[in-house]
């Protein structure tokens, strides 16, 4: 069984979604909660797989309380916002949400998303993390990081983020660079583990914050 915490401040959006993931067979609701601090509460205490939460909410927002839950290791973070290209996704990215998605999501790709998450992947693809990324670091307001945490990667490992950055899929990759799929596999593998990454998505918000790639490059 999938457990899963749902956050929002409006009960409505939290009846909402409880019937759409409720009527699963493999999910289960083992709690609620209308703010980011009651949210970070419960996670600690219910340990859930995945926490479904908000951004805009009174008391703690749920950036801040994104960036609770995955510093405590309790949960990973589903993200649902009214848009796509927000600050508070952003923020919520490079703080450990394994992704986002619009509330007016399909109640089928809801679900899917939250069992990709709840195996561990994330459910924002590269290229639309791209299309945010350009905004707010083409804006110039985004303090970048030390560029030298690359340095443990290969020549080729530096290669295949830079393509990740761009966001291209393992199969774009390997026709770009003239490898097998497998092998491109291995080297996202060590890109993560090397940088402490969890996903593709933190591998393309580093990409940006160090500098590898910059907004507006194809």
């Amino acid at each position: 069984m999938i457990r899963v915490i749902l956050v929002d401040d409006q009960e409505l959006m939290r009846v909402g979604f409880r019937m759409v993931l409720g009527a699963q067979p493999d999910i289960d609701i083992v709690g609620e909660a209308g703010n980011g601090a009651e949210a970070a509460r419960l996670a600690e205490e219910l340990r859930p797989d995945v926490v479904l939460m908000d951004v805009r909410m009174p008391v703690l927002d749920g950036v801040e309380a994104t960036k609770r839950i995955v510093e405590a290791g309790t949960s990973k973070v589903l993200v649902m916002t009214t848009f796509d290209l927000d600050e508070y996704v952003y923020s919520a990215l490079r703080g450990g949400a394994s992704g986002f998605l619009l509330k007016d999501t399909p109640p089928d790709h809801l679900v899917s998303a939250l069992r990709a998450v709840a195996s561990g992947d994330s459910v924002v693809s590269p290229s639309v993390t791209r299309r945010l990324l350009d905004r707010f670091f083409g804006a110039g307001d985004v303090p970048l990081r030390d560029a030298s945490v690359l340095n443990v990667l290969t020549d080729r490992e530096r290669e295949v983020l830079v393509l990740i950055a761009k966001g291209l899929s393992n199969t774009e990759i390997a026709e770009t660079l003239f490898l097998s799929e497998a092998t491109v596999k291995t080297h996202v593998g060590r890109i993560l583990s090397k940088l402490s990454l969890r996903d593709r998505v933190q591998a393309v918000v580093l990409a940006y914050e160090t500098g590898l790639t910059r907004p507006g490059v194809a």
